[in-house]
């Protein structure tokens, strides 16, 4: 959410904003609203005032005549300013549905278009394996090997069901174990278990909700399931005051994650890359008010994401995020894209994004700077990995032609092992 008097005073920003990113908004309905609510506010700071006043001289009034005459009057006061709140509260509602449709500002890096399509190849890393015999994907790979279940899966969880099992388990726990000591023993973020079901004020704070309702899973107690521990640790702190000297907080998100992948009919049918359930590590910062941190912090999550890909030693690339494929409060995003064998492609692995105060706002995140002043937080964050999706990466770039598979040097020590084979 941006402040109302920065979109008051900058409506040809948020236009650019509007047409960068290919969001359906109109703020000059937002700013005509904007000024209906402050109109009526003044109507009922003037009713309540002339409300008080009659309070005050009817307690001292000392003639019953007069005092009557007055209590009458206030009754008809006071039958008009409940009709004024009763406006003011229709008003306020639509500005408020309106104020969560505001897009961020993107940074003036971000380049222009429409979906992915957009995205420019910041840098790539890696030799993409050169196979001399013909490759397996995933599926193939994980259940000649028994380290899925597909059939069994649909047949249990519905539609994009699967399990992983044997070496696939073992294979997910290394790589969260790695992960984990790769952030908690280096950059030093706080390890956490977060929480997946969560209230809807949690949603709407960090921007996944109204626009992204359809992929979102919902309890009949009206709470929903997230795609993402970001949204459980973004409220962690939500309308806290945080003592300056506490940031940056780092924070190492894990939890189960949920999404209906409600956009993506036809798409990744089979095996992992595409599923209802997984689980991710995700990196969150919470910063000082300043761009140039924001800035910095992202690089750094960024290149967090990239050391652990090197370590896996799986070939990827680095993406900037054009303008059409930004959410709503991103002012910047970088993808990575992991090498995938068998469809001679990049897929999508990881995103790092920051925010400015968009999201602390919703969510009344603030601090007291050296001056001692109240402002917003900046949040930022990443994800640090996300199984079983980063498995195919694992599985079919490091293939061999008797269908076994060399574990990544990194998650040897997590494994006790380095082939996973038939015999395994």
């Amino acid at each position: 959410m941006l402040d109302i008097k920065f979109i008051r005073e900058n409506k040809d920003l948020i236009v650019l904003a509007v047409k960068k990113k290919h969001i359906d908004f109109d703020v000059e309905e937002l700013l005509a609203v904007d000024v209906t609510r402050r109109e009526i506010l003044q109507e009922v700071e003037a009713k309540r005032s002339e409300q008080n006043e009659y309070t005050e001289r009817i307690s001292r009034s000392k003639n019953p005549t007069e005092r009557d005459n007055m209590i009458e009057q206030m009754r008809g006061l006071k039958e008009e300013l409940q009709r004024i709140e009763s406006r003011l509260k229709e008003v306020m509602e639509q500005w408020q549905r309106l104020m969560l449709r505001v897009p961020n500002i993107p940074d003036i890096s971000v380049p222009d278009g429409a979906d992915d399509k957009g995205n420019q190849e910041v840098r790539a890393w890696g030799e993409k394996p050169d196979f001399n015999f013909i490759a397996k994907n995933h599926v193939e790979l994980m259940r000649d090997l028994d380290m899925a279940d597909f059939e069994r899966g649909a047949k249990t969880a519905g539609f994009r069901g699967y399990f992983l099992k044997n070496d696939g388990a073992l294979l997910s726990f290394a790589v969260w174990n790695f992960v984990r000591d790769v952030l908690v023993e280096g950059p030093g973020f706080h390890p956490v278990f977060a929480p997946s079901l969560l209230k809807r004020e949690a949603f709407l704070g960090t921007g996944y909700l109204p626009q992204g309702e359809e992929d979102l899973y919902k309890t009949q107690d009206g709470d929903y399931l997230a795609g993402t521990a970001e949204v459980a640790m973004m409220a962690y702190y939500m309308d806290d005051v945080l003592d300056y000297g506490m940031l940056p907080v780092k924070f190492l998100g894990f939890s189960p994650c949920f999404r209906r992948e409600a956009g993506s009919y036809g798409k990744d049918t089979r095996g992992l890359m595409r599923v209802h359930e997984f689980f991710k590590l995700e990196q969150i910062i919470l910063c000082e008010a300043s761009h140039e941190k924001s800035v910095e912090h992202h690089e750094e999550l960024t290149a967090n994401s990239e050391r652990i890909m090197q370590r896996l030693n799986i070939p990827y690339h680095v993406v900037l995020n054009c303008g059409g494929d930004l959410g709503l409060g991103q002012v910047k995003k970088y993808d990575i894209e992991a090498w995938i064998p068998s469809e001679k492609t990049y897929r999508e692995t990881h995103s790092s994004s920051y925010f400015h105060d968009f999201q602390s706002r919703r969510l009344n995140i603030r601090y007291r700077d050296r001056d001692g002043k109240l402002r917003f937080v900046h949040s930022l964050n990443n994800t640090a990995i996300a199984t079983p999706r980063i498995l195919i990466a694992i599985v079919e770039n490091n293939q061999r032609k008797d269908g076994s598979i060399v574990i990544p040097e990194a998650l040897e020590k997590y494994m006790g092992k380095k082939i996973i084979g038939p015999a395994s």
